[in-house]
């Protein structure tokens, strides 16, 4: 049985991280589509089969694709940073992503990413190195990560510096081809040597090598092949401070004038949102990293991108390391690829993208997110399309609901509305339905797409066994009994995605929000009306 009883758990909790998303826009439809839906499933599951979880964002404001959007748009990075943090704030909230706490980019933000690095500092973790960067003769600038492009030395794709988007491979410092600003494409640019700390990835390589040898039978193929590629090279420097003027100002002695490397912020940076999050919901703590501490003995998720793996997955894993026992590592990564708008990348600067509130003008918000599942990109890039989210969803979940809502309304006008007989076959098929879904919601085997096409699956077959009833002679009622039980077992299954049905469900009394065996072992029960997925928020509000 996959399912984990709360008995079994504990104090303790799932501490779940979304990525911060850079504030340089709005999110669109394609980052909801990755780590934020997958994310929020998974809490909600947690949630609803009575498991502790924490689930925290926030933004990265120190990322220099912040600098680097605010001036093409004319701005100030801060004022920048400031919009779309409300924006990202309430795209969030109009999409149902359950945040336990989206944190602010405040002193306390800053304070704990000084205090991470400045321990590994004194530890003596980090190295003092002389590297090559690129630099504006025109401005006298150096220009890393968000502020520099040319094509990956490992697979020739265009890509920014620091990371390879297509390949996941790094390109540190003057390892790009052809490099150019991406503020001016027509700034010539030189290289300059620069004095800055790093964290010498190759004294942690036999840890992580150790840490993977269990993880990777568990990873997604795309991101178990990356790390196989990462481990079988030298691992490169982490920088550690940036010659440049945006983001927090170092400390070190060693590097005046120099920023701390916004990758390297973070793991403290979501210490502090989960922290936060905990504050949120009334909890008092010591310190913004101590749920973190290896004595709470949390466990921990990471809901990333392919893109990210690098950092995510190895730097900050030897950030954690370097601080010797500490701190808990994450016991799962779920990666996911990118997703495409009507088969092309979604771009914000050409204008290629669409977002969630227009959306949501348009189509409810339980059937914009049951498509997400079912088109998710877990294992390759995928597409969205607005005529396929409205045939997929009118298909395979909004008509087959119409019908198992009109026929079990026939079949109440003819039992009445007392209580009706459930038998055992019932309670062993409600088992089953869980058992299935658990296989899709539980990190062993995590599926979005899978847990949306179970729904349908599940959704048709109620939808026959509703019209085979038979409501001309002598009506089974114990059969009806037993369909109303599944029939809810199914919204509970669901819930996790069709949040706002649930919802319903919940304001109507036939659902109580969790998931579990016991909620389904009855002996009888009372017929109810199915909302409507066109009148869900009427239903709801």
């Amino acid at each position: 049985m996959i399912m984990t009883s709360v008995d079994d758990l504990g104090d303790r909790r799932v501490i779940v991280i979304d990525t911060p998303p850079t504030p340089n826009g709005s999110l669109h439809i394609g980052h909801l589509a990755g780590p934020f839906i997958g994310a929020d499933v998974h809490a909600r599951y947690l949630r609803a089969t009575g498991r502790g979880v924490l689930y925290s964002s926030g933004t990265d404001e120190s990322q220099t694709y912040v600098l680097a959007s605010a001036r093409k748009l004319g701005v100030s990075p801060e004022e920048l940073a400031t919009r779309s943090w409300n924006g990202i704030r309430d795209t969030l909230a109009t999409m149902g992503m359950s945040v336990d706490g989206f944190a602010p980019y405040d002193d306390g933000y800053r304070a704990t990413v000084l205090r991470f690095v400045q321990e590994l500092y004194d530890a003596g973790k980090f190295r003092l190195r002389t590297v090559n960067l690129p630099y504006s003769e025109k401005t006298g600038d150096f220009l890393v990560e968000g502020l520099v492009c040319g094509d990956c030395p490992i697979c020739l794709s265009e890509s920014r510096g620091g990371l390879c988007e297509t390949c996941g491979h790094p390109n540190n410092f003057d390892e790009l081809i052809g490099t150019r600003s991406t503020a001016d494409p027509a700034d010539v640019l030189t290289t300059r040597e620069a004095e800055i700390l790093v964290l010498p990835m190759e004294e942690y390589r036999d840890r992580l090598t150790t840490y993977y040898a269990e993880k990777l039978p568990y990873l997604r193929p795309h991101m178990a092949q990356l790390i196989r590629e990462l481990l079988d090279r030298p691992l490169p420097d982490f920088a550690i401070t940036y010659p440049i003027g945006w983001g927090i100002p170092a400390p070190f002695a060693e590097t005046p004038g120099q920023v701390i490397n916004a990758w390297a912020e973070g793991i403290p940076a979501v210490m502090y949102t989960t922290d936060y999050a905990a504050r949120q919901l009334g909890e008092e703590t010591e310190s913004s990293d101590e749920l973190w501490q290896t004595r709470r003995d949390h466990e921990l998720v990471y809901f990333i991108g392919f893109d990210n793996i690098w950092f995510w997955g190895l730097t900050h894993l030897a950030l954690i390391m370097a601080h010797e026992g500490r701190y808990i590592v994450p016991d799962a990564m779920v990666v996911n690829e990118f997703y495409e708008l009507e088969n092309e990348k979604f771009s914000t600067s050409r204008g290629h993208v669409l977002y969630a509130e227009e959306l949501l003008k348009e189509v409810p918000r339980d059937l914009v997110r049951f498509y997400l599942a079912l088109a998710n990109p877990e294992n390759q890039r995928t597409n969205f399309s607005r005529a396929a989210l409205d045939k997929v969803s009118d298909e395979r979940l909004v008509r087959p609901w119409r019908r198992l809502g009109a026929r079990l309304a026939e079949a109440v006008e003819r039992a009445g509305a007392g209580a009706l007989p459930v038998s055992d076959r019932a309670r062993k098929h409600a088992a089953i339905m869980l058992e299935r879904f658990a296989g899709c919601y539980e990190l062993e085997s995590y599926s979005l797409t899978r847990a949306a096409d179970l729904i349908c699956v599940q959704l048709e077959r109620l939808a026959r066994w509703a019209e085979q009833l038979d409501l001309e002679g002598e009506l089974d009622r114990t059969a009806l009994g037993d369909l109303f039980v599944e029939v809810r077992a199914l919204v509970a299954c669901a819930s996790p995605i069709l949040i706002d049905l649930a919802e319903a469900a919940t304001l109507a009394g036939w659902f109580d929000g969790s998931i579990g065996f016991e909620a389904f072992a009855v002996l009888e029960v009372k017929p109810f009306a199915l909302p409507s997925f066109d009148t869900l928020p009427e239903q709801i509000g």
